[in-house]
């Protein structure tokens, strides 16, 4: 006869911060995006890049200090800010890290009293989860061309 086990599963979701970015953040930044990049999700950024991304790049960060995700507000005007750069482990997607840092992102651009957050993405579903949508209240719409092939 076997002895008695007894498996206990707890709530395992891991404490994640969101916090802004900071220089020894970069190598783990580029080494996040890089999947990303590969699949054409992303756009590649170089260390200087991500280096000017900084002032207004958040990350989110396990108990043990690991990058599982980051995303930055580039600033365009006091009109204008977009949201670049989303990335989330793949592990940890699914679980509000992406929410959390679009959210980081937009909170940030209220306190900089920007009047418009945008996001240029492929995934679109998740935006409008996070609030986003096609059209502002006023009607406007963002139009795109594209003037050279990736």
């Amino acid at each position: 006869m076997e002895p008695y086990q007894q498996v206990v599963t707890q709530n395992c979701t891991p404490t994640i911060t969101i916090r802004l970015a900071q220089t020894s953040d970069i190598d783990a930044l580029s080494n996040l995006i890089e999947p990303f990049v590969e699949q054409g999700r992303l756009l590649p950024r170089t260390y200087d890049e991500l280096e000017e991304l900084l002032p207004n790049c958040f990350v989110a960060v396990l108990d043990d200090g690991q990058i599982v995700g980051c995303a930055a507000l580039e600033i365009y005007s006091k009109k204008l800010a977009e949201v670049r750069s989303l990335a989330v482990a793949s592990r940890m997607q699914g679980m509000g890290v992406g929410k959390m840092l679009v959210n980081a992102c937009v909170d940030l651009a209220s306190e900089k009293n920007v009047l418009e957050v945008m996001a240029i993405t492929s995934s679109e579903e998740f935006f409008k989860s996070c609030g986003f949508d096609f059209m502002l209240p006023q009607k406007k719409k963002a139009l795109f061309i594209q003037t050279r092939d990736l």
